[in-house]
């Protein structure tokens, strides 16, 4: 996914400036697609060079408030329809985990204690989000609220499997966790 085909899609719901972009994906979006003040207003540009969005508006001090243009609703379709999501199947975390053995495992379970925690906390900003996250029928509400589901869902399993991996490492505080390097 990418920043540019997130804010055409919440410009195909309709016309905001960056300030109501920003909100929204401090709200909604956080959970899937994580975006910064400074990357919303340069993409927001890039796309009014591309053509791909227009200034619908001009306000006070500058403001405006863009819309989608033809060819903007045409990429974000041809992105949805046609192109295949990438999947990551890197993660930082579980390369860690796969060299924990490397440390003592006091130190491998606490490194787990922490996953843990971490997915308890990211559960529960989601949980707080569900508040927040529109009732209505809309499609960014309804469509938002299967996102935040997935990302609750997900969070549950991490902090769930964080707890038992804890659980499984044995051995005494001041020993190794594991064996080393595979022979």
């Amino acid at each position: 996914m990418s920043l540019r085909h997130a804010l055409l899609g919440l410009l195909a719901q309709g016309p905001a400036s960056g300030y109501d972009l920003l909100k929204i994906f401090e709200i909604s979006l956080a959970n899937v697609w994580p975006a910064t003040q400074s990357q919303v207003y340069s993409e927001l540009s890039r796309l009014a060079d591309a053509g791909l969005v227009k200034a619908a508006a001009e306000g006070p001090r500058g403001r405006k408030e863009y819309s989608i243009a033809e060819p903007g609703l045409a990429e974000l379709r041809h992105w949805l329809t046609e192109v295949e999501p990438v999947r990551a199947r890197r993660s930082e975390m579980l390369l860690r985990v796969f060299f924990l053995g490397q440390v003592r495992s006091d130190q491998a379970r606490d490194y787990l204690r922490q996953q843990a925690e971490a997915a308890r906390s990211q559960q529960e900003e989601l949980t707080a989000l569900k508040g927040v996250v529109g009732q209505g029928e809309d499609d960014l509400s309804v469509y938002g609220r299967l996102a935040l589901e997935w990302g609750l869902r997900f969070s549950r399993m991490q902090r769930e499997w964080a707890e038992w991996a804890g659980d499984e490492v044995g051995g005494e505080a001041g020993a190794p966790s594991g064996q080393g390097r595979p022979g």
